[in-house]
């Protein structure tokens, strides 16, 4: 005989955790070293970032949409009318104590994002009581306008160890709520992950490729370092070079396209123009990596004037020029400097073939799967 109740935590897959989880290492597990490399070698060779992950999104939302449908028919095989229980389930599960994971299920359950509790409720949690009383209610009329309209539904799947749940309507409707719901959600959050885990992974793999290696910061050596997000002065740097003793270069990557000039502008004279590590006074140059700038956006007249350097990721050949200006700045010699833009994939594949990402990204919290679609 099938329960009147159950618990969400006895329903979710073994997998579900950390497929919402988004540490950098754990992203980079889930996605494999080898699809992350070849991101990161496209976005080297001037694709743009979002049509390169474009794959590992659809891949985590079909997990993501795979387990939660497994959610339902667990749910269904089990409880008398499960999806009729699922607007006061989520409700109790939403105020009480729960995991993250659960919280975030049921918000998506009834219909709500991150950014839904935000509008529609205003961030009130008073008022959830009442939107999910509302939802149910409207799911219910839903449901029978759709078998007036389509016809009696009865959706019998069949899956592992012979089970079998039956959905009608009510159930199929809630179903589609939710994976509506999710993917709106984690395409969102989808777009500020990539922007943090890529910013570290592209300026850690270039700087490796042109022969730098990567430290930690107070660094041993004095040249030919490099290390990752680090706030030396008033301003925080992607990442800081010691190209040689007492030369230094910071970097500020990000994907911004020419739509946003201003942003790009104040990252040209951010950094200051001497540095003092372990003691050492170096003098600091700055390179600005966008996506691409604007006609007549008079950025790169700005950049020379205080001394800066803007690279175009769009240029397909962006980490020949990099390697170009270190070799007449500092006399840094790199044979991707004299690569042929065409050989450029080939070159960086062989200097990136044994790359550990995780290393670029440990310690790093990327996003939060709330952070949805502005929709």
């Amino acid at each position: 005989m099938k329960s009147t109740s159950i618990n969400l935590s006895d329903l979710l897959p073994k997998n579900f955790d950390a497929l919402l989880e988004c540490k950098g290492v754990t992203f980079i597990k889930r996605a494999g070293e080898d699809s992350v490399r070849q991101v990161v070698i496209d976005v080297l060779c001037g694709n743009n970032l979002r049509a390169s992950t474009e794959h590992l999104t659809r891949l985590r939302l079909g997990k993501l949409n795979a387990a939660t449908f497994m959610v339902y028919l667990l749910g269904v095989h089990a409880v008398k009318e499960f999806g009729r229980t699922i607007p006061l389930m989520a409700f109790k599960t939403i105020t009480g104590r729960a995991s993250k994971s659960e919280k975030e299920l049921c918000q998506w359950m009834i219909g709500l994002t991150k950014k839904g509790v935000q509008n529609i409720l205003r961030d009130d949690k008073k008022q959830l009581e009442k939107y999910t009383e509302s939802f149910a209610a409207n799911l219910k009329v839903l449901a029978t306008e759709t078998e007036k309209e389509s016809g009696k539904l009865q959706c019998c799947v069949k899956y592992a160890n012979g089970k079998e749940s039956v959905l009608d309507w009510h159930d199929m409707l809630s179903l589609f709520c939710t994976i509506g719901s999710q993917t709106l959600a984690i395409r969102g959050s989808e777009k500020s992950t990539y922007g943090k885990l890529f910013e570290r992974l592209v300026l850690g793999s270039v700087l490796v490729a042109l022969g730098f290696e990567q430290t930690i910061y107070p660094p041993k050596k004095t040249s030919k370092v490099f290390w990752l997000s680090s706030k030396i002065g008033e301003r925080e740097a992607d990442a800081t070079l010691l190209v040689a003793p007492g030369q230094a270069v910071r970097f500020d990557l990000g994907f911004i396209g020419r739509g946003n000039p201003e942003i790009t502008k104040d990252k040209v004279s951010r950094f200051e123009r001497n540095l003092e590590i372990n003691k050492q006074t170096y003098h600091s140059a700055t390179c600005i990596i966008v996506d691409r700038v604007g006609d007549g956006s008079g950025l790169e007249e700005q950049a020379k004037r205080a001394g800066a350097r803007v690279i175009q990721m769009s240029m397909s050949y962006w980490p020949i020029e990099l390697a170009k200006w270190l070799s007449t700045k500092f006399e840094h010699e790199s044979d991707i400097a004299n690569c042929n833009a065409t050989k450029l994939p080939a070159l960086l594949k062989k200097k990136l073939a044994a790359v550990s990402f995780e290393n670029f990204v440990r310690g790093l919290t990327i996003c939060e799967a709330g952070n949805d679609l502005d929709t």
